[in-house]
This record gives C-alpha cells, sequence and structure tokens, in this order.
C-alpha cells in the first residue's frame, strides 16, 4: 500500500503576498553594494606631442622586431611569419619623425 498523507498535515499554498513578504524579511539587511563609475583620465599632451610618441613607439616595436627576425632559426627563415617581420622592419619611418 502507498503511503497516505493527511491534508490536515500540508499547509496551505502561501499567496503572493506571503511570498512577498517572507522574500522581504530575509533580504531586510541586505544592501547592494555601491556601484562606483570610474572617468578615464583626459590626455593633456597635445596632437604634436602626441604624434611624437606614436612615433617613438612605432620606431621601438620596429627594433623588437628586428631583433626576432635576427633571432629566428634556420627553419623559420623562409616562412611567412618571417616575411612580414622582413616587411616592417624595412619601413622607412625616418619620414614620420619629420613631420
Amino acid at each position: 500500500m502507498g503511503l497516505v498523507v493527511d491534508a490536515a498535515e500540508k499547509p496551505p499554498p502561501m499567496t503572493n503576498a506571503e511570498r512577498q513578504a517572507r522574500w522581504r524579511q530575509r533580504h531586510q539587511g541586505e544592501k547592494p553594494a555601491p556601484v562606483i563609475h570610474y572617468r578615464r583620465p583626459r590626455d593633456r599632451r597635445s596632437r604634436p606631442q602626441r604624434w611624437r610618441d606614436a612615433v617613438a613607439e612605432l620606431q621601438a616595436l620596429q627594433a623588437e622586431y628586428q631583433t626576432w627576425l635576427d633571432s629566428l632559426p634556420d627553419n623559420l627563415r623562409e616562412s611567412p611569419t618571417a616575411a612580414l617581420l622582413e616587411a616592417v622592419t624595412q619601413l622607412d619611418l625616418d619620414q614620420l619623425v619629420e613631420i
């Protein structure tokens, strides 16, 4: 025989108001964490200074790529990566410096 559950033991279903009151009571002391918004600091450099900084970064990258190309093993000298490194290192950045 199966288990018989007496209807008197089972609590009645909760109403929406009871459910909401129980939720509010459970979350009463909790406060959401404050949301902090950050603004990026404004770049106060002039356009010519930003240009010089960008060209200096390009020259530094070109020097790194030249070092990378020089340290490639022999089996990678004919690879597409080596061809691209060669193309980047042959770019004339002196014209950009003069602008």
